[in-house]
């Protein structure tokens, strides 16, 4: 990292995931790798899956999983209202530990496991089952989708004020390689004529 790297001003970030996610798990853990390395202020935003795809003509198996990831997005956009920006990576972290990482598909265990730890009262949990914060929750949600299409997914990641879709990696790369990604993804995000660049995966989600 250059001297010029350590004295620059933060690199605005904004980055929309569901927790449910493993993909989006995956980018938000290369993000922190970069931000160890580069001056980036990242602000973390909740997106939905199932708001995304309420409406989509989805499998009846990837359908049934949307009741579990609302609970999560439920969760995460209550804690945000009522206990600002500051809960809500904590608390992403704690949820996609015990999700991706720890492979728990016990929702009651892991949302207890992580109040825990980031230090709310375990009835917090009652806002996993409550529509009440549902409107802050689809508005965030839109605000991400709206700045890359309907067409795709979480995660959504803005630099600049210059957004788009994933990048999908597996795994997450550390160190030199985190930074060249980094560097290669903005530089293309930023030329306002491109738009898409796929492949497709060859493997499946790999945790440290």
């Amino acid at each position: 990292m250059t001297s010029s790297d350590q004295t620059s001003a933060p690199v605005s970030v904004d980055f929309w995931f569901d927790p449910s996610c493993p993909w989006a798990w995956m980018t938000s853990r290369w993000v922190d790798e970069v931000a160890r390395q580069r001056p980036l202020d990242v602000t973390w935003h909740i997106m939905s899956l199932a708001v995304l795809n309420e409406d989509k003509d989805v499998s009846e198996d990837y359908r049934a999983f949307f009741p579990r990831a609302l609970r999560y997005t439920r969760l995460v956009s209550a804690a945000k209202e009522l206990h600002g920006d500051a809960i809500v990576k904590p608390l992403y972290d704690a949820l996609g530990t015990r999700i991706h990482p720890g492979g728990s598909t016990d929702v009651d265990s892991v949302i207890a496991g992580a109040l825990e730890e980031v230090g709310l009262d375990a009835d917090f949990a009652r806002h996993a089952d409550s529509d009440e914060f549902d409107g802050p929750m689809r508005s965030s949600h839109a605000d991400g989708i709206g700045r890359v299409g309907q067409e795709v997914g979480t995660p959504i990641v803005s630099v600049d004020g210059v957004a788009f879709f994933g990048p999908v990696i597996s795994p997450a790369p550390k160190g030199d390689e985190a930074l060249a990604l980094w560097d290669g993804i903005v530089a293309a995000a930023r030329y306002p004529g491109f738009f898409e660049l796929k492949r497709t995966r060859t493997v499946d989600p790999i945790f440290d």
